[in-house]
């Protein structure tokens, strides 16, 4: 029998951490068992009314409200992934405001009630792809960003839109121990973010969202790796330059600024050719444009896109 050695195994293939722990605790009884789910299962979120079901959702099986709540990347609260459902909570999300400039004719600092105004919530079912090829499938809630896109009204010279999440340095971790620059920013072309697909979210599972998902507000665009789906949105500003994002000014040999999932474009240090589904054993084919190419291919119609990763 083959046994691999530690430094074999790309990170890619272990078996998430809380997975394995509850197996574990699977084992050793039952009733245990049911105590931690229980009290890892209780959600705080307020349910969000009015919500209408989107055409755009997937058909395929959700993925468990307790995985997507306790398996997290949110490095300024832990770099963990079960850190953010702990740390994230001391961030306050209420008051809270998103100020809109740059490239525009209607400035706007707009606070949560004129978001939820802005369009109406729909739930979208959506597919949703890591980088170190783990997957999920979520009820998020929310509006198109083409909403708030159209009351500001861009110029001509808005090519791109740049988000910048909150920077609360009496909660989070500092840049030396999240490891990356702060505050998080990250950016779309302006086709991008006008994109039907591309959504404002508010919430999740018919709830708001968990503060270790992005509370009160994030952005979520289901054909690119999850850490384009910036989280705790305070800024966006249209912009004539490509923005900067900070996985790209971490390692922009690893991230570049498109971030498609392309499993034909391998991460430097694992394949994206499969995934795991969270909750799910075995690796599954990953797809091109975590399967919305027909929707989303023609935005980049003759482009290089082992070049543009």
């Amino acid at each position: 029998m083959l046994i691999k050695q530690a430094p074999d195994i790309p990170s890619s293939d272990i078996t998430p951490k809380h997975l394995y722990l509850n197996r574990r605790s699977f084992l050793a009884g039952l009733p245990l068992v049911g105590a931690a789910l229980a009290a890892r299962n209780a959600r705080a979120g307020a349910k969000l009314e009015d919500v209408t079901k989107s055409p755009f959702s997937t058909t395929e099986k959700v993925t468990p409200y307790n995985d997507v709540t306790h398996y997290n990347n949110y490095y300024e609260f832990g770099t963990a992934k079960g850190q953010p459902a702990s740390w994230a909570q001391k961030l306050k999300t209420s008051p809270w405001t998103v100020k809109v400039e740059g490239e525009i004719n209607k400035p706007q600092v707009f606070d949560m009630d004129a978001i939820m105004k802005l369009a109406p919530l729909e739930e979208r079912i959506y597919r949703h792809r890591c980088v170190e090829a783990w997957s999920i499938v979520v009820p998020w809630i929310g509006f198109p960003l083409n909403a708030l896109i159209k009351k500001v009204e861009p110029t001509p010279k808005a090519r791109f839109v740049a988000f910048q999440t909150i920077l609360d340095r009496s909660v989070m971790l500092s840049e030396s121990a999240a490891g990356i620059p702060l505050p998080y920013v990250e950016g779309l072309r302006m086709d991008e973010a006008r994109h039907p697909l591309a959504i404002l979210c508010v919430g999740m599972y018919g709830e708001e969202l968990p503060k270790q998902d992005g509370a009160p507000v994030r952005l979520v665009v289901p054909w690119k790796y999850g850490f384009k789906s910036i989280k705790s949105i305070v800024k966006i500003k249209f912009v004539e330059k490509q923005p900067p994002t900070t996985w790209n000014i971490t390692n922009f040999r690893e991230y570049g600024f498109y971030s498609n999932v392309n499993p034909e474009v391998d991460h430097p240090r694992w394949s994206q050719a499969s995934e795991r589904r969270l909750g799910e054993f075995f690796r599954r084919k990953t797809l091109m444009f975590n399967g919305y190419g027909d929707q989303v291919a023609q935005l980049y119609a003759g482009m290089d896109l082992r070049k543009n990763y």
